[in-house]
């Protein structure tokens, strides 16, 4: 691909709602047709053969949850121009639906998820690092609310989830990997100067 066509690849990590969203939509509302997001989480690894039960005690957090190798041919199609399906990951029964959502390649590629920073072959495809940082009683408080409105949980098993598996998957993978950003923005969706310097730095790169 010729250097005027470049697709340009932008990652955003960061703990479970840190804020990443927020960030994302602030940055597609910017750049609209231009811009295809995907998700690490729409990679999650399918478990048909397992039980409702059994799918909802998996650590979601770990690096070995993804189907990361899946998402770095993926990109690297896009980057070669073509066409892609993505998988959709279904919250409410814990698992990969049968659905796909075919894409197409864009001026800038955006992937976000907690642990897209963890894997070395996804890290280099990427052009721009971005790290959110936010408080972790801030991120529980807003995971909380999230899980319960979004995905049908209770605040029992959110709690649950966070104490077993979240929080020591975080300071195990998740904040280790922040060392490789080229930029972070504390306080997630609210610092309006982290994320219009990381707009403006996106378009002068366009």
């Amino acid at each position: 691909m010729s250097e005027k066509n470049k697709i340009t690849i932008v990652g955003i990590a960061g703990g479970s709602a840190s804020g990443k969203t927020t960030i994302v939509n602030k940055i597609k509302s910017t750049f609209g047709d231009d811009i295809l997001v995907i998700s690490h989480d729409s990679y999650y690894k399918a478990h048909n053969d397992l039980s409702y039960d059994e799918r909802s005690r998996l650590n979601y957090d770990h690096p070995e949850s993804f189907d990361t190798e899946r998402m770095i041919q993926d990109v690297k199609k896009l980057q070669n121009g073509e066409e892609i399906d993505i998988p959709v990951y279904d919250y409410t029964v814990h698992n990969r639906s049968d659905q796909t959502i075919h894409v197409k390649p864009k001026k800038v590629i955006l992937i976000e998820g907690i642990l897209i920073l963890y894997d070395k072959a996804l890290r280099d495809l990427m052009d721009i690092k971005v790290f959110v940082d936010t408080d972790a009683d801030e991120r529980l408080m807003r995971r909380i609310t999230r899980d319960i409105s979004e995905r049908g949980r209770s605040v029992e098993s959110v709690l649950r989830q966070y104490q077993e598996t979240v929080k020591p998957m975080h300071e195990q993978f998740v904040e280790p990997s922040k060392k490789y950003a080229d930029i972070i923005i504390p306080r997630g969706g609210e610092n309006t100067t982290g994320i219009t310097i990381l707009q403006e730095h996106l378009k002068l790169m366009l």
